[in-house]
């Protein structure tokens, strides 16, 4: 009976996707929907940075938040989670949080001490990825609370370049705007102190597996 029961613990769960651990394994839907999230970043660059269609931008950059739980939920209902899209996904997210800080400096559409407070965030946020993937620790999933924040933050940023004009139907933006990024600074600071524990577990992790 004791077999048994190991034997049975031993065998994932039927009801979640265990993940695909093969980084060779790129080629999957969700993935190819980060990739296509990514490849518009420089049209949205281009509409805002060159072309001067602030607005236009702003909805693409808006789309292209609204569809971060696309790859996600593409992932679990045909059991494609993969450790690569795991990595992809928050780096998609990140890479459209800083292009749209990019294109809100640039236009002067938000003050530079907003910008400091969110891109302080992301890079500590991505200095610990990196030094954790460098000295062989284990991932670490993206919190709900971090989603949450980049998802307020991706809110703020098309809501303060629409805002950013003399059109009367342009102000209510601005309120959408601070509104969004309050929320998404709080939620995201939250998320870096809660990532603490997570990293020493996976760092702990790490010393156990040498120790062996």
């Amino acid at each position: 009976m004791q077999d048994y029961k190991e034997a049975s613990a031993a065998v994932p769960s039927q009801s979640q996707p265990q993940p695909i651990h093969d980084l060779s394994r790129l080629a999957t839907l969700p993935n190819l929907i980060t990739a296509v999230r990514i490849a518009c970043i420089p049209v949205f660059l281009q509409l805002t940075l060159v072309s001067h269609r602030l607005v236009a931008g702003a909805i693409l950059l808006a789309a292209l938040g609204a569809t971060d739980w696309v790859d996600g939920q593409v992932a679990r209902r045909f059991n494609q989670v993969s450790s690569a899209g795991k990595i992809l996904d928050p780096t998609a997210d990140r890479l459209l949080v800083v292009a749209g800080i990019v294109a809100a400096i640039w236009t002067g559409a938000v003050p530079y001490w907003l910008v400091v407070v969110v891109l302080s965030r992301e890079i500590i946020v991505s200095l610990a990825v990196v030094i954790l993937a460098a000295i062989g620790a284990d991932h670490i999933d993206v919190l709900v609370v971090g989603k949450a924040g980049t998802f307020a933050i991706m809110v703020a940023i098309p809501a303060f370049l629409i805002s950013h004009g003399g059109a009367s139907w342009q102000e209510p933006f601005h309120m959408i705007a601070w509104i969004a990024a309050a929320g998404g600074i709080v939620l995201g600071w939250i998320a870096v102190g809660a990532y603490v524990p997570a990293a020493k577990k996976a760092l702990s992790t790490r010393k156990k597996r040498l120790t062996r």
